[in-house]
Protein backbone atom coordinates (compact mmCIF):
# COMPACT_ATOMS: atom_id res chain seq x y z
CA UNK A 1 0.00 0.00 0.00
CA UNK A 2 1.26 3.46 -0.89
CA UNK A 3 2.25 5.62 2.05
CA UNK A 4 2.30 9.38 1.57
CA UNK A 5 5.72 10.88 2.27
CA UNK A 6 4.62 14.54 2.34
CA UNK A 7 1.83 14.23 4.90
CA UNK A 8 3.38 16.78 7.28
CA UNK A 9 3.38 19.39 4.52
CA UNK A 10 -0.36 19.08 3.94
CA UNK A 11 -1.83 18.04 7.29
CA UNK A 12 -0.69 18.67 10.85
CA UNK A 13 -3.86 18.19 12.89
CA UNK A 14 -4.43 14.61 14.07
CA UNK A 15 -7.83 13.29 15.12
CA UNK A 16 -8.90 9.98 16.65
CA UNK A 17 -12.17 8.71 15.18
CA UNK A 18 -14.32 5.70 16.03
CA UNK A 19 -14.78 4.76 12.38
CA UNK A 20 -12.99 2.05 10.42
CA UNK A 21 -10.71 3.87 8.01
CA UNK A 22 -9.79 3.04 4.43
CA UNK A 23 -9.17 4.78 1.12
CA UNK A 24 -12.32 6.55 -0.08
CA UNK A 25 -14.09 6.15 3.30
CA UNK A 26 -16.44 8.97 4.36
CA UNK A 27 -16.08 9.99 8.00
CA UNK A 28 -18.85 12.07 9.61
CA UNK A 29 -17.83 14.41 12.41
CA UNK A 30 -19.52 14.86 15.74
CA UNK A 31 -20.51 18.31 16.93
CA UNK A 32 -17.50 18.42 19.25
CA UNK A 33 -15.09 17.38 16.49
CA UNK A 34 -16.57 19.92 14.09
CA UNK A 35 -16.22 22.67 16.69
CA UNK A 36 -12.57 21.75 17.23
CA UNK A 37 -11.66 21.56 13.53
CA UNK A 38 -13.72 24.45 12.18
CA UNK A 39 -14.28 26.69 15.21
CA UNK A 40 -10.98 26.34 17.06
CA UNK A 41 -8.50 25.35 14.35
CA UNK A 42 -10.27 27.36 11.60
CA UNK A 43 -10.08 24.66 8.94
CA UNK A 44 -12.12 25.06 5.77
CA UNK A 45 -13.32 22.83 2.94
CA UNK A 46 -10.27 21.49 1.10
CA UNK A 47 -8.06 21.34 4.20
CA UNK A 48 -6.46 18.05 5.25
CA UNK A 49 -6.51 16.20 8.58
CA UNK A 50 -4.66 13.11 9.77
CA UNK A 51 -7.02 10.44 11.16
CA UNK A 52 -6.46 7.22 13.08
CA UNK A 53 -8.93 4.66 14.43
CA UNK A 54 -6.65 2.63 16.71
CA UNK A 55 -6.76 -0.35 14.33
CA UNK A 56 -5.54 0.53 10.83
CA UNK A 57 -2.79 3.11 11.18
CA UNK A 58 -2.92 6.77 10.19
CA UNK A 59 -4.72 8.22 7.16
CA UNK A 60 -4.91 11.60 5.45
CA UNK A 61 -8.43 12.91 4.86
CA UNK A 62 -9.85 15.97 3.13
CA UNK A 63 -12.55 18.21 4.55
CA UNK A 64 -15.48 18.13 2.11
CA UNK A 65 -18.17 19.58 4.38
CA UNK A 66 -17.64 22.04 7.24
CA UNK A 67 -20.37 23.28 9.56
CA UNK A 68 -20.91 24.46 13.12
CA UNK A 69 -22.67 21.26 14.16
CA UNK A 70 -20.97 18.68 11.98
CA UNK A 71 -18.90 17.99 8.94
CA UNK A 72 -17.63 15.31 6.61
CA UNK A 73 -14.15 14.05 5.79
CA UNK A 74 -13.12 11.74 2.96
CA UNK A 75 -10.08 9.50 3.44
CA UNK A 76 -7.48 9.85 0.68
CA UNK A 77 -4.47 7.70 1.56
CA UNK A 78 -2.60 5.99 4.35
CA UNK A 79 0.28 7.95 5.88
CA UNK A 80 1.46 5.60 8.64
CA UNK A 81 1.15 1.87 9.26
CA UNK A 82 -0.42 0.59 12.48
CA UNK A 83 2.10 0.53 15.32
CA UNK A 84 1.15 -1.45 18.42
CA UNK A 85 2.74 -0.64 21.79
CA UNK A 86 4.55 -3.28 23.85
CA UNK A 87 2.38 -5.71 25.82
CA UNK A 88 2.61 -3.54 28.93
CA UNK A 89 -0.10 -2.49 31.37
CA UNK A 90 0.13 0.35 33.88
CA UNK A 91 -1.58 -0.19 37.22
CA UNK A 92 -1.72 2.95 39.34
CA UNK A 93 -3.63 4.41 42.27
CA UNK A 94 -5.50 7.56 41.17
CA UNK A 95 -4.49 10.80 42.85
CA UNK A 96 -5.64 14.40 42.37
CA UNK A 97 -7.45 15.07 39.09
CA UNK A 98 -4.75 17.01 37.24
CA UNK A 99 -2.00 14.60 38.31
CA UNK A 100 -4.10 11.57 37.34
CA UNK A 101 -4.59 13.19 33.93
CA UNK A 102 -0.81 13.61 33.74
CA UNK A 103 -0.24 9.90 34.46
CA UNK A 104 -2.71 8.84 31.75
CA UNK A 105 -1.18 11.26 29.24
CA UNK A 106 2.40 10.12 29.90
CA UNK A 107 1.40 6.44 29.87
CA UNK A 108 0.03 6.88 26.35
CA UNK A 109 3.10 8.81 25.20
CA UNK A 110 5.47 6.20 26.63
CA UNK A 111 3.68 3.24 25.07
CA UNK A 112 1.37 1.17 27.25
CA UNK A 113 -1.35 -1.17 26.01
CA UNK A 114 -3.77 -0.80 28.93
CA UNK A 115 -4.22 1.65 31.82
CA UNK A 116 -5.71 0.17 35.00
CA UNK A 117 -6.67 2.43 37.94
CA UNK A 118 -6.49 0.48 41.20
CA UNK A 119 -7.97 1.03 44.64
CA UNK A 120 -5.31 0.32 47.28
CA UNK A 121 -5.55 0.55 51.05
CA UNK A 122 -4.15 4.09 51.00
CA UNK A 123 -5.65 5.39 47.72
CA UNK A 124 -6.93 8.93 48.28
CA UNK A 125 -9.36 9.04 45.34
CA UNK A 126 -12.42 6.86 45.81
CA UNK A 127 -13.66 7.05 42.23
CA UNK A 128 -12.67 8.04 38.70
CA UNK A 129 -14.49 9.25 35.61
CA UNK A 130 -13.42 6.52 33.23
CA UNK A 131 -14.98 8.13 30.14
CA UNK A 132 -13.11 11.38 30.81
CA UNK A 133 -9.81 9.56 31.28
CA UNK A 134 -10.42 7.54 28.10
CA UNK A 135 -11.02 10.76 26.18
CA UNK A 136 -7.80 12.13 27.68
CA UNK A 137 -5.95 9.03 26.44
CA UNK A 138 -7.30 9.63 22.93
CA UNK A 139 -6.14 13.25 23.02
CA UNK A 140 -2.68 12.15 24.18
CA UNK A 141 -2.44 9.71 21.25
CA UNK A 142 -3.43 12.52 18.87
CA UNK A 143 -0.64 14.73 20.21
CA UNK A 144 2.18 12.16 20.36
CA UNK A 145 1.71 10.67 16.90
CA UNK A 146 0.55 7.27 18.12
CA UNK A 147 -1.81 5.07 16.14
CA UNK A 148 -3.12 3.10 19.15
CA UNK A 149 -5.25 4.30 22.06
CA UNK A 150 -4.89 2.17 25.21
CA UNK A 151 -8.04 1.21 27.08
CA UNK A 152 -8.61 2.87 30.45
CA UNK A 153 -10.46 0.38 32.62
CA UNK A 154 -12.81 0.95 35.52
CA UNK A 155 -11.11 1.19 38.90
CA UNK A 156 -10.95 -2.07 40.88
CA UNK A 157 -9.54 -3.05 44.24
CA UNK A 158 -5.95 -4.23 44.06
CA UNK A 159 -6.65 -7.42 46.03
CA UNK A 160 -9.39 -8.43 43.58
CA UNK A 161 -7.19 -7.71 40.59
CA UNK A 162 -4.43 -9.87 42.04
CA UNK A 163 -6.90 -12.68 42.79
CA UNK A 164 -7.92 -12.81 39.11
CA UNK A 165 -4.44 -12.20 37.72
CA UNK A 166 -3.03 -14.26 34.85
CA UNK A 167 0.35 -15.25 36.25
CA UNK A 168 1.87 -15.34 32.75
CA UNK A 169 1.91 -11.53 32.99
CA UNK A 170 4.69 -10.49 35.32
CA UNK A 171 4.28 -7.47 37.58
CA UNK A 172 7.05 -4.92 38.08
CA UNK A 173 6.28 -3.86 41.64
CA UNK A 174 7.69 -0.42 42.46
CA UNK A 175 8.37 -0.66 46.19
CA UNK A 176 9.51 2.63 47.71
CA UNK A 177 10.81 0.88 50.84
CA UNK A 178 13.45 -1.14 48.99
CA UNK A 179 15.84 1.55 47.85
CA UNK A 180 18.89 -0.74 47.94
CA UNK A 181 17.73 -3.43 45.53
CA UNK A 182 20.65 -4.66 43.41
CA UNK A 183 20.76 -5.56 40.64
CA UNK A 184 17.69 -3.69 39.41
CA UNK A 185 17.18 -5.89 36.35
CA UNK A 186 14.05 -7.51 34.98
CA UNK A 187 14.28 -11.27 34.36
CA UNK A 188 12.69 -11.84 30.94
CA UNK A 189 10.58 -10.37 28.16
CA UNK A 190 6.89 -11.11 27.66
CA UNK A 191 3.63 -9.67 29.01
CA UNK A 192 4.27 -7.24 31.86
CA UNK A 193 2.48 -4.79 34.12
CA UNK A 194 3.97 -1.90 36.08
CA UNK A 195 2.38 -1.29 39.49
CA UNK A 196 2.64 2.17 41.09
CA UNK A 197 1.35 2.79 44.59
CA UNK A 198 -0.61 5.76 45.99
CA UNK A 199 0.78 8.91 47.60
CA UNK A 200 0.87 7.16 50.98
CA UNK A 201 2.61 4.09 49.59
CA UNK A 202 1.46 0.49 49.86
CA UNK A 203 0.16 -0.85 53.14
CA UNK A 204 2.23 -3.51 54.97
CA UNK A 205 -0.35 -6.17 54.03
CA UNK A 206 -0.23 -5.21 50.33
CA UNK A 207 3.56 -5.15 50.31
CA UNK A 208 3.75 -8.52 52.04
CA UNK A 209 1.34 -10.07 49.54
CA UNK A 210 3.16 -8.65 46.54
CA UNK A 211 6.51 -9.91 47.77
CA UNK A 212 5.17 -13.45 48.14
CA UNK A 213 3.81 -13.72 44.59
CA UNK A 214 6.08 -15.67 42.24
CA UNK A 215 5.20 -13.52 39.23
CA UNK A 216 6.06 -10.16 40.83
CA UNK A 217 9.44 -8.50 40.55
CA UNK A 218 10.16 -5.68 43.05
CA UNK A 219 12.28 -2.79 41.83
CA UNK A 220 13.68 0.36 43.36
CA UNK A 221 13.19 3.73 41.69
CA UNK A 222 16.14 5.24 43.50
CA UNK A 223 17.09 6.57 46.93
CA UNK A 224 14.48 9.37 47.00
CA UNK A 225 10.72 9.04 47.49
CA UNK A 226 9.00 10.06 44.25
CA UNK A 227 5.57 11.55 43.82
CA UNK A 228 3.13 9.07 42.34
CA UNK A 229 3.01 10.80 38.96
CA UNK A 230 6.82 11.09 38.82
CA UNK A 231 7.13 7.43 39.81
CA UNK A 232 4.87 6.38 36.94
CA UNK A 233 7.09 8.13 34.38
CA UNK A 234 10.29 6.81 36.00
CA UNK A 235 8.97 3.24 36.13
CA UNK A 236 7.76 3.22 32.53
CA UNK A 237 11.11 4.64 31.40
CA UNK A 238 12.94 1.96 33.36
CA UNK A 239 10.82 -0.81 31.80
CA UNK A 240 11.03 0.59 28.27
CA UNK A 241 14.82 0.79 28.39
CA UNK A 242 15.08 -2.88 29.37
CA UNK A 243 12.08 -4.56 27.78
CA UNK A 244 10.25 -2.21 25.45
CA UNK A 245 10.42 -0.76 21.96
CA UNK A 246 13.06 1.84 22.84
CA UNK A 247 15.86 -0.71 22.42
Amino acid sequence: MYLSMDRNATAKIRLYVEHTLGQGQSVPLSREQAHYLFGVMRLRVGAHVLLFDGQSGEWRAEVVEAGKRGGLLVVEEQTKLMQMPPDLWLLFAPIKKARTDFIVEKAVEMGVARIVPVQTDFTNSGRIQRDRLQAHASEAAEQCGGTYVPEVTEMRRLDRILADWDTKRRIMFCDETQVDLQPNLLPQKGPWAVLIGPEGGFSPDERDRMQKLAHTHPVSLGPRILRADTAAVAALTFWQLQMGDWT
